[in-house]
């Protein structure tokens, strides 16, 4: 069992444009195409809504420091 060679693809692509149509396939096409641009944008939301709540939390935030008494 070796890989695929071109001639191979090919003759699936036929098969399933065939069964298909090239209509359908193209709808699927924008419809996955549509799917991946929108994942994308809510990712670049979503990071863009981490940055700024990190900021607010590094606003509100109070530094101290810690010292342990001398046992002198």
């Amino acid at each position: 069992m070796g890989s695929f060679s071109i001639w191979h693809w090919l003759i699936v692509l036929v098969i399933v444009m065939l069964v298909f149509g090239t209509k359908k396939l193209r709808n699927i096409g924008e419809d996955l195409g549509g799917a991946v641009k929108g994942f994308k944008q809510g990712m670049k939301e979503g990071s863009e809504q981490a940055e700024a709540d990190r900021a607010q939390i590094s606003k509100t935030t109070i530094d101290a420091e810690v010292r342990e008494k001398d046992k002198t």
